[in-house]
Protein backbone atom coordinates (compact mmCIF):
# COMPACT_ATOMS: atom_id res chain seq x y z
CA UNK A 1 0.00 0.00 0.00
CA UNK A 2 0.61 3.68 -0.28
CA UNK A 3 -0.91 6.23 1.99
CA UNK A 4 -0.79 9.42 0.37
CA UNK A 5 -1.00 12.79 2.20
CA UNK A 6 -1.00 16.79 2.01
CA UNK A 7 0.36 19.57 4.02
CA UNK A 8 -3.00 19.44 5.69
CA UNK A 9 -2.71 15.29 6.62
CA UNK A 10 -4.10 12.12 5.30
CA UNK A 11 -5.37 12.42 1.87
CA UNK A 12 -5.83 8.49 1.42
CA UNK A 13 -4.66 5.59 1.01
CA UNK A 14 -3.57 3.85 -2.82
CA UNK A 15 -2.85 0.12 -2.75
CA UNK A 16 -0.41 -1.25 -4.98
CA UNK A 17 -1.26 -4.85 -5.69
CA UNK A 18 0.03 -7.38 -8.22
CA UNK A 19 -2.23 -9.43 -10.48
CA UNK A 20 -2.93 -12.90 -8.66
CA UNK A 21 -6.14 -13.75 -7.78
CA UNK A 22 -4.91 -14.38 -4.09
CA UNK A 23 -3.62 -10.64 -3.97
CA UNK A 24 -6.60 -8.98 -5.67
CA UNK A 25 -9.15 -10.75 -3.17
CA UNK A 26 -6.92 -9.91 0.04
CA UNK A 27 -6.27 -6.49 -0.63
CA UNK A 28 -9.61 -6.25 -2.02
CA UNK A 29 -11.24 -6.85 1.40
CA UNK A 30 -9.06 -4.25 3.13
CA UNK A 31 -10.28 -2.01 0.93
CA UNK A 32 -14.05 -2.32 1.26
CA UNK A 33 -13.02 -2.80 5.04
CA UNK A 34 -11.19 0.89 5.15
CA UNK A 35 -13.78 2.22 3.07
CA UNK A 36 -16.13 1.35 5.73
CA UNK A 37 -14.62 3.51 8.42
CA UNK A 38 -14.65 6.19 6.15
CA UNK A 39 -10.93 6.03 4.56
CA UNK A 40 -10.10 7.36 1.52
CA UNK A 41 -8.90 4.09 -0.50
CA UNK A 42 -8.80 2.86 -4.22
CA UNK A 43 -6.01 0.44 -5.62
CA UNK A 44 -3.98 -0.15 -8.81
CA UNK A 45 -3.80 -3.63 -10.54
CA UNK A 46 -0.34 -3.89 -11.82
CA UNK A 47 0.03 -6.83 -14.93
CA UNK A 48 2.58 -5.98 -16.88
CA UNK A 49 3.85 -10.15 -17.66
CA UNK A 50 4.63 -10.29 -21.29
CA UNK A 51 4.57 -14.12 -21.11
CA UNK A 52 1.88 -15.48 -22.28
CA UNK A 53 0.77 -14.52 -26.03
CA UNK A 54 -3.02 -15.32 -25.07
CA UNK A 55 -3.44 -14.41 -21.08
CA UNK A 56 -6.38 -16.64 -19.55
CA UNK A 57 -9.34 -14.89 -17.93
CA UNK A 58 -7.20 -14.59 -14.89
CA UNK A 59 -5.10 -11.68 -17.31
CA UNK A 60 -1.38 -10.86 -17.08
CA UNK A 61 0.41 -11.45 -13.65
CA UNK A 62 1.99 -8.52 -11.94
CA UNK A 63 5.95 -8.70 -12.09
CA UNK A 64 9.00 -6.07 -11.49
CA UNK A 65 7.14 -3.43 -13.27
CA UNK A 66 5.46 -3.11 -9.69
CA UNK A 67 8.31 -1.52 -8.67
CA UNK A 68 8.30 1.44 -10.67
CA UNK A 69 4.49 2.27 -9.94
CA UNK A 70 5.55 2.54 -6.34
CA UNK A 71 8.38 5.20 -7.78
CA UNK A 72 5.98 6.95 -9.36
CA UNK A 73 2.96 6.87 -7.06
CA UNK A 74 4.99 8.25 -4.21
CA UNK A 75 6.81 11.33 -6.05
CA UNK A 76 2.91 12.05 -6.98
CA UNK A 77 2.20 11.94 -3.34
CA UNK A 78 4.73 13.75 -2.60
CA UNK A 79 3.91 16.62 -4.95
CA UNK A 80 0.47 16.79 -3.53
CA UNK A 81 -1.68 15.26 -6.06
CA UNK A 82 -5.35 14.10 -5.21
CA UNK A 83 -5.50 10.48 -5.09
CA UNK A 84 -7.83 10.31 -7.73
CA UNK A 85 -4.93 11.93 -10.04
CA UNK A 86 -2.57 9.32 -8.62
CA UNK A 87 -4.83 6.60 -9.79
CA UNK A 88 -5.25 8.30 -13.00
CA UNK A 89 -1.37 8.71 -13.84
CA UNK A 90 -0.04 5.98 -13.20
CA UNK A 91 -2.99 3.39 -14.33
CA UNK A 92 -2.10 5.43 -17.97
CA UNK A 93 1.87 4.62 -17.23
CA UNK A 94 0.98 0.77 -17.01
CA UNK A 95 0.23 0.47 -20.42
CA UNK A 96 3.45 1.65 -21.25
CA UNK A 97 5.36 -1.20 -18.88
CA UNK A 98 6.51 -4.87 -19.68
CA UNK A 99 8.09 -7.78 -17.57
CA UNK A 100 9.77 -10.77 -18.98
CA UNK A 101 11.74 -12.96 -16.55
CA UNK A 102 14.57 -16.40 -16.94
CA UNK A 103 15.43 -18.56 -14.92
CA UNK A 104 18.37 -21.19 -14.95
CA UNK A 105 17.00 -22.98 -11.34
CA UNK A 106 14.06 -23.27 -9.31
CA UNK A 107 13.24 -21.79 -5.88
CA UNK A 108 12.56 -23.49 -2.67
CA UNK A 109 10.56 -22.27 -0.01
CA UNK A 110 11.61 -23.29 3.32
CA UNK A 111 10.83 -26.47 4.44
CA UNK A 112 9.57 -27.54 1.09
CA UNK A 113 10.67 -29.19 -2.40
CA UNK A 114 12.13 -26.88 -5.52
CA UNK A 115 9.08 -25.52 -7.24
CA UNK A 116 9.93 -26.96 -10.02
CA UNK A 117 12.61 -29.50 -12.17
CA UNK A 118 14.58 -27.63 -14.83
CA UNK A 119 17.79 -30.74 -16.24
CA UNK A 120 20.70 -29.36 -16.27
CA UNK A 121 21.83 -27.14 -19.81
CA UNK A 122 17.97 -25.44 -19.18
CA UNK A 123 16.26 -22.39 -18.91
CA UNK A 124 12.94 -21.61 -17.80
CA UNK A 125 11.72 -18.51 -19.65
CA UNK A 126 8.82 -16.42 -18.57
CA UNK A 127 8.58 -17.23 -14.76
CA UNK A 128 6.76 -15.61 -12.26
CA UNK A 129 7.63 -13.97 -9.03
CA UNK A 130 6.33 -17.12 -6.28
CA UNK A 131 8.40 -20.29 -7.88
CA UNK A 132 5.87 -21.14 -10.92
CA UNK A 133 7.38 -22.42 -13.68
CA UNK A 134 7.43 -20.78 -17.22
CA UNK A 135 5.72 -20.87 -20.41
CA UNK A 136 8.68 -22.67 -22.15
CA UNK A 137 12.31 -23.91 -21.58
CA UNK A 138 15.60 -23.28 -24.04
CA UNK A 139 18.83 -23.82 -23.91
CA UNK A 140 21.44 -22.56 -21.89
CA UNK A 141 22.65 -19.37 -24.14
CA UNK A 142 25.04 -16.38 -24.12
CA UNK A 143 23.86 -13.35 -22.09
CA UNK A 144 23.68 -11.72 -25.05
CA UNK A 145 21.49 -14.35 -26.97
CA UNK A 146 19.10 -14.67 -23.78
CA UNK A 147 18.87 -11.07 -23.67
CA UNK A 148 17.58 -10.71 -27.60
CA UNK A 149 15.64 -13.55 -27.09
CA UNK A 150 13.61 -11.72 -24.37
CA UNK A 151 13.06 -8.62 -26.04
CA UNK A 152 11.79 -10.29 -29.46
CA UNK A 153 9.15 -12.03 -27.24
CA UNK A 154 7.82 -8.86 -25.09
CA UNK A 155 7.91 -6.79 -28.28
CA UNK A 156 6.49 -9.10 -30.28
CA UNK A 157 3.53 -7.60 -31.97
CA UNK A 158 1.50 -10.94 -32.47
CA UNK A 159 1.30 -11.44 -29.04
CA UNK A 160 -1.49 -10.02 -27.00
CA UNK A 161 0.59 -9.15 -24.15
CA UNK A 162 3.39 -7.12 -25.97
CA UNK A 163 4.73 -3.98 -25.06
CA UNK A 164 4.85 -1.74 -28.47
CA UNK A 165 8.43 -0.57 -28.58
CA UNK A 166 9.73 1.03 -31.84
CA UNK A 167 12.96 2.79 -32.70
CA UNK A 168 13.32 6.38 -31.37
CA UNK A 169 11.22 5.22 -28.28
CA UNK A 170 12.37 5.74 -24.47
CA UNK A 171 12.97 4.00 -22.21
CA UNK A 172 13.82 3.29 -18.10
CA UNK A 173 15.44 -0.44 -18.00
CA UNK A 174 15.31 -2.34 -14.73
CA UNK A 175 17.22 -5.17 -14.47
CA UNK A 176 15.92 -7.68 -11.61
CA UNK A 177 17.51 -10.02 -10.05
CA UNK A 178 16.04 -12.96 -8.82
CA UNK A 179 17.76 -13.82 -6.01
CA UNK A 180 21.12 -15.96 -6.67
CA UNK A 181 23.02 -13.79 -9.07
CA UNK A 182 26.45 -12.20 -9.02
CA UNK A 183 27.29 -8.90 -9.46
CA UNK A 184 28.87 -9.67 -12.40
CA UNK A 185 26.30 -11.79 -13.76
CA UNK A 186 24.20 -9.07 -13.26
CA UNK A 187 26.45 -6.89 -15.28
CA UNK A 188 26.72 -9.13 -18.25
CA UNK A 189 22.71 -8.62 -18.65
CA UNK A 190 22.81 -5.25 -18.03
CA UNK A 191 25.03 -4.44 -20.48
CA UNK A 192 23.05 -6.89 -23.02
CA UNK A 193 20.20 -5.34 -22.59
CA UNK A 194 21.33 -1.86 -23.37
CA UNK A 195 23.35 -2.95 -26.41
CA UNK A 196 20.19 -4.90 -27.96
CA UNK A 197 17.69 -1.93 -26.94
CA UNK A 198 20.34 0.71 -28.83
CA UNK A 199 20.53 -1.71 -31.39
CA UNK A 200 17.11 -1.66 -32.33
CA UNK A 201 17.05 2.27 -32.03
CA UNK A 202 15.38 2.43 -28.67
CA UNK A 203 17.21 5.33 -26.92
CA UNK A 204 18.27 3.97 -23.32
CA UNK A 205 17.65 6.89 -20.18
CA UNK A 206 17.71 5.26 -17.07
CA UNK A 207 18.95 2.16 -16.36
CA UNK A 208 18.65 0.07 -12.58
CA UNK A 209 20.41 -3.09 -11.90
CA UNK A 210 20.30 -5.04 -8.72
CA UNK A 211 17.72 -6.76 -6.35
CA UNK A 212 14.53 -5.28 -6.79
CA UNK A 213 11.60 -7.85 -6.54
CA UNK A 214 13.19 -11.82 -5.97
CA UNK A 215 11.91 -15.43 -5.66
CA UNK A 216 14.06 -16.60 -3.33
CA UNK A 217 17.34 -18.10 -4.32
CA UNK A 218 16.28 -18.54 -7.84
CA UNK A 219 19.52 -18.42 -10.29
CA UNK A 220 17.76 -15.83 -12.69
CA UNK A 221 16.62 -12.65 -14.32
CA UNK A 222 13.62 -10.28 -15.08
CA UNK A 223 13.94 -7.54 -17.86
CA UNK A 224 11.57 -4.70 -16.98
CA UNK A 225 11.02 -1.86 -19.93
CA UNK A 226 9.20 1.20 -19.38
CA UNK A 227 8.56 3.75 -22.60
CA UNK A 228 9.15 7.00 -21.11
CA UNK A 229 8.41 10.67 -21.75
CA UNK A 230 10.18 13.53 -20.13
CA UNK A 231 7.09 13.76 -17.35
CA UNK A 232 7.74 10.34 -16.45
CA UNK A 233 11.30 10.42 -16.19
CA UNK A 234 11.26 13.64 -13.80
CA UNK A 235 9.38 11.44 -11.51
CA UNK A 236 11.83 8.38 -11.67
CA UNK A 237 14.12 10.97 -10.93
CA UNK A 238 12.65 12.56 -8.03
CA UNK A 239 14.58 12.15 -4.76
CA UNK A 240 13.60 9.64 -2.46
CA UNK A 241 14.42 8.71 1.18
CA UNK A 242 13.77 4.89 0.70
CA UNK A 243 16.95 3.13 1.34
CA UNK A 244 16.96 0.37 -1.37
CA UNK A 245 15.80 3.02 -4.03
CA UNK A 246 19.19 3.19 -6.83
CA UNK A 247 21.26 6.34 -6.60
CA UNK A 248 20.07 6.52 -10.52
CA UNK A 249 22.36 9.05 -12.45
CA UNK A 250 19.67 11.55 -14.27
CA UNK A 251 21.95 11.88 -17.18
CA UNK A 252 20.48 9.95 -20.71
CA UNK A 253 22.34 6.61 -21.15
CA UNK A 254 22.22 5.89 -24.65
CA UNK A 255 24.95 8.53 -26.48
CA UNK A 256 27.28 7.92 -24.21
CA UNK A 257 30.71 6.06 -24.72
CA UNK A 258 31.51 3.04 -22.68
CA UNK A 259 34.73 3.10 -23.14
CA UNK A 260 37.17 6.36 -22.51
CA UNK A 261 41.18 6.52 -23.15
CA UNK A 262 43.14 6.85 -20.11
CA UNK A 263 44.58 9.82 -18.81
CA UNK A 264 47.07 10.76 -16.57
CA UNK A 265 45.31 12.44 -13.95
CA UNK A 266 46.24 13.60 -10.04
CA UNK A 267 43.14 13.03 -8.16
CA UNK A 268 42.76 15.15 -3.95
CA UNK A 269 44.21 12.51 -2.12
CA UNK A 270 47.24 12.02 -4.31
CA UNK A 271 47.70 15.90 -4.47
CA UNK A 272 47.42 16.14 -0.72
CA UNK A 273 49.78 13.08 0.02
CA UNK A 274 52.55 14.99 -2.73
CA UNK A 275 53.02 18.07 -0.98
CA UNK A 276 53.06 16.25 2.59
CA UNK A 277 56.45 14.55 1.07
CA UNK A 278 57.29 17.28 -0.32
CA UNK A 279 57.24 19.23 2.90
CA UNK A 280 58.98 16.21 4.68
CA UNK A 281 61.02 15.86 2.29
CA UNK A 282 62.36 19.86 2.40
CA UNK A 283 62.95 20.20 5.68
CA UNK A 284 65.68 17.06 5.78
CA UNK A 285 67.40 18.74 3.00
CA UNK A 286 67.20 21.98 4.66
CA UNK A 287 71.22 21.75 6.13
CA UNK A 288 72.20 20.54 3.36
CA UNK A 289 70.37 23.11 1.04
CA UNK A 290 71.95 25.46 3.28
CA UNK A 291 75.47 23.99 2.75
CA UNK A 292 75.49 24.43 -0.98
CA UNK A 293 73.96 28.14 -0.49
CA UNK A 294 76.75 29.14 1.92
CA UNK A 295 79.53 28.76 -1.57
CA UNK A 296 77.88 31.16 -3.24
CA UNK A 297 75.16 33.64 -1.48
CA UNK A 298 73.96 33.35 2.36
CA UNK A 299 73.77 30.41 3.39
CA UNK A 300 69.96 30.53 3.78
CA UNK A 301 68.62 28.75 1.03
CA UNK A 302 67.63 25.43 2.99
CA UNK A 303 65.87 27.58 5.82
CA UNK A 304 63.62 29.96 3.36
CA UNK A 305 62.51 26.19 1.86
CA UNK A 306 61.78 24.67 5.16
CA UNK A 307 59.67 28.25 5.65
CA UNK A 308 57.88 27.57 3.03
CA UNK A 309 57.56 23.75 3.68
CA UNK A 310 56.32 24.85 7.54
CA UNK A 311 53.61 27.27 5.84
CA UNK A 312 52.42 24.20 3.76
CA UNK A 313 52.07 22.22 6.40
CA UNK A 314 49.89 24.59 8.38
CA UNK A 315 47.55 25.01 5.95
CA UNK A 316 47.32 21.31 5.22
CA UNK A 317 46.12 20.67 8.65
CA UNK A 318 43.17 23.42 8.58
CA UNK A 319 42.38 23.26 4.89
CA UNK A 320 40.82 20.52 2.33
CA UNK A 321 42.91 20.14 -0.66
CA UNK A 322 40.97 21.78 -3.87
CA UNK A 323 39.66 19.32 -6.95
CA UNK A 324 41.49 21.33 -9.50
CA UNK A 325 44.98 21.26 -9.29
CA UNK A 326 44.85 24.29 -10.68
CA UNK A 327 43.19 25.72 -7.92
CA UNK A 328 46.25 24.07 -5.58
CA UNK A 329 48.60 25.76 -7.49
CA UNK A 330 47.66 29.37 -6.80
CA UNK A 331 46.89 28.56 -3.15
CA UNK A 332 50.71 27.21 -2.57
CA UNK A 333 51.87 30.54 -4.68
CA UNK A 334 50.24 32.45 -2.29
CA UNK A 335 51.93 30.74 0.57
CA UNK A 336 55.53 30.95 -0.74
CA UNK A 337 54.88 34.62 -1.57
CA UNK A 338 54.12 35.33 2.17
CA UNK A 339 56.41 33.02 3.89
CA UNK A 340 58.90 32.12 1.64
CA UNK A 341 60.27 35.54 0.97
CA UNK A 342 63.24 36.38 -1.28
CA UNK A 343 64.13 35.83 -4.46
CA UNK A 344 63.18 32.33 -4.09
CA UNK A 345 59.46 33.48 -2.84
CA UNK A 346 59.02 35.76 -5.54
CA UNK A 347 60.21 32.91 -8.34
CA UNK A 348 58.64 30.13 -6.72
CA UNK A 349 55.13 32.26 -6.11
CA UNK A 350 55.62 33.28 -9.83
CA UNK A 351 56.27 30.05 -11.65
CA UNK A 352 53.17 28.81 -9.81
CA UNK A 353 51.06 31.52 -10.50
CA UNK A 354 51.96 31.25 -14.49
CA UNK A 355 51.65 27.60 -14.10
CA UNK A 356 47.82 27.18 -12.70
CA UNK A 357 45.89 28.48 -15.81
CA UNK A 358 47.05 25.17 -17.45
CA UNK A 359 45.43 22.16 -15.25
CA UNK A 360 42.26 21.67 -14.42
CA UNK A 361 40.23 19.16 -12.97
CA UNK A 362 39.13 18.28 -16.62
CA UNK A 363 42.88 18.93 -18.19
CA UNK A 364 45.48 17.12 -15.83
CA UNK A 365 47.32 14.60 -17.89
CA UNK A 366 51.25 14.79 -18.83
CA UNK A 367 50.68 17.04 -21.37
CA UNK A 368 49.08 19.50 -19.63
CA UNK A 369 51.48 19.22 -16.66
CA UNK A 370 54.53 19.67 -19.22
CA UNK A 371 52.68 22.73 -20.69
CA UNK A 372 51.87 24.17 -17.70
CA UNK A 373 56.04 23.32 -16.05
CA UNK A 374 56.78 25.51 -19.56
CA UNK A 375 54.20 27.95 -18.91
CA UNK A 376 55.76 28.70 -15.61
CA UNK A 377 59.64 28.62 -16.46
CA UNK A 378 58.97 31.17 -19.35
CA UNK A 379 57.31 33.54 -16.75
CA UNK A 380 60.60 33.09 -14.51
CA UNK A 381 63.32 33.87 -17.55
CA UNK A 382 61.03 36.80 -18.33
CA UNK A 383 61.00 38.15 -14.71
CA UNK A 384 64.58 37.31 -13.47
CA UNK A 385 66.71 37.14 -16.51
CA UNK A 386 67.76 33.78 -16.13
CA UNK A 387 68.06 31.29 -18.85
CA UNK A 388 68.47 27.65 -19.30
CA UNK A 389 72.19 27.63 -19.62
CA UNK A 390 72.87 29.56 -16.61
CA UNK A 391 73.30 28.29 -13.26
CA UNK A 392 69.67 28.65 -11.49
CA UNK A 393 66.92 25.99 -10.67
CA UNK A 394 65.75 27.55 -14.26
CA UNK A 395 68.77 25.06 -16.02
CA UNK A 396 66.79 22.06 -13.77
CA UNK A 397 63.31 23.04 -14.83
CA UNK A 398 64.06 23.59 -18.78
CA UNK A 399 65.68 19.85 -18.30
CA UNK A 400 62.79 18.72 -16.41
CA UNK A 401 60.38 19.94 -18.87
CA UNK A 402 62.12 18.30 -21.84
CA UNK A 403 62.43 14.79 -20.52
CA UNK A 404 58.95 14.64 -19.47
CA UNK A 405 57.45 15.67 -23.07
CA UNK A 406 59.62 12.61 -23.92
CA UNK A 407 58.04 10.74 -21.12
CA UNK A 408 60.98 10.09 -19.54
CA UNK A 409 61.35 12.51 -16.44
CA UNK A 410 64.16 10.30 -14.48
CA UNK A 411 66.61 11.73 -16.48
CA UNK A 412 66.10 15.10 -15.67
CA UNK A 413 67.52 14.85 -12.28
CA UNK A 414 71.09 15.48 -14.51
CA UNK A 415 70.09 18.84 -14.62
CA UNK A 416 70.80 19.75 -11.25
CA UNK A 417 73.65 18.14 -10.91
CA UNK A 418 74.89 19.65 -13.96
CA UNK A 419 74.61 23.25 -12.66
CA UNK A 420 78.15 23.01 -10.66
CA UNK A 421 80.04 23.68 -14.30
CA UNK A 422 77.85 26.81 -15.52
CA UNK A 423 78.33 30.21 -15.05
CA UNK A 424 76.34 31.62 -13.17
CA UNK A 425 74.73 34.96 -15.07
CA UNK A 426 71.92 35.90 -12.83
CA UNK A 427 70.92 35.73 -8.86
CA UNK A 428 73.60 36.51 -5.92
CA UNK A 429 75.82 33.38 -7.11
CA UNK A 430 76.86 35.79 -10.68
CA UNK A 431 78.55 38.25 -8.22
CA UNK A 432 81.34 35.76 -6.93
CA UNK A 433 84.18 34.26 -8.68
CA UNK A 434 83.42 30.84 -11.03
CA UNK A 435 86.64 29.61 -9.22
CA UNK A 436 84.89 29.80 -5.55
CA UNK A 437 81.69 27.84 -7.30
CA UNK A 438 82.35 24.55 -7.50
CA UNK A 439 79.19 22.79 -5.88
CA UNK A 440 75.61 22.64 -7.81
CA UNK A 441 72.95 25.41 -7.42
CA UNK A 442 71.13 24.53 -4.28
CA UNK A 443 67.79 26.06 -6.12
CA UNK A 444 68.70 23.64 -8.26
CA UNK A 445 69.18 21.00 -6.07
CA UNK A 446 66.25 22.06 -3.85
CA UNK A 447 63.72 21.98 -7.44
CA UNK A 448 64.94 18.80 -8.18
CA UNK A 449 63.77 17.35 -4.85
CA UNK A 450 60.57 18.45 -4.88
CA UNK A 451 60.19 17.49 -8.91
CA UNK A 452 61.66 13.82 -7.90
CA UNK A 453 59.54 13.84 -4.75
CA UNK A 454 56.15 14.35 -6.67
CA UNK A 455 58.05 11.49 -9.40
CA UNK A 456 58.19 9.20 -6.69
CA UNK A 457 54.75 9.32 -4.96
CA UNK A 458 53.39 9.14 -8.19
CA UNK A 459 55.16 6.24 -8.57
CA UNK A 460 54.53 4.78 -5.34
CA UNK A 461 57.49 4.78 -3.76
CA UNK A 462 57.11 7.05 -1.30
Amino acid sequence: SCPLSSHSGASGVLLIVKNYTGDRLNFGLAAEQARNQGVAVDMVIVAEDCAFDQPSKAGRRGLCGTVFIHKLAGALAEEGCSLDQIVSKVTEILKRIGTLGVSLSPCSVPGCLPSFDLPPGDMEVGLGIHGEPGIKRSKVASADEVVKTMIDHMTNPSSQSHLPLKSGDCVVVCVNNLGALSCLEMAVVTRSAIICLESRGVVVARVMSGLFMTSLEMAGVSLTLMRADKETLRLIDAKTTAPAWPNLSNVCLSGRSYITEPQTTIKRPVMHKTLEKICSTLLEKQEELNSLDRASGDGDCGNTHAQAARAIQEWLQGHVVPGCPGKLLSVVAGLVQEKMGGSSGALYSLFLTAAAGHVTEGRSNAAAWATAMNAGTEAMKKYGGAAPGDRTMVRFLFFYIMFLLLRSPQKAASGAEATRDLKARAGRASYISPNLVSLPDPGAVAVATILKTILEVLEGRK
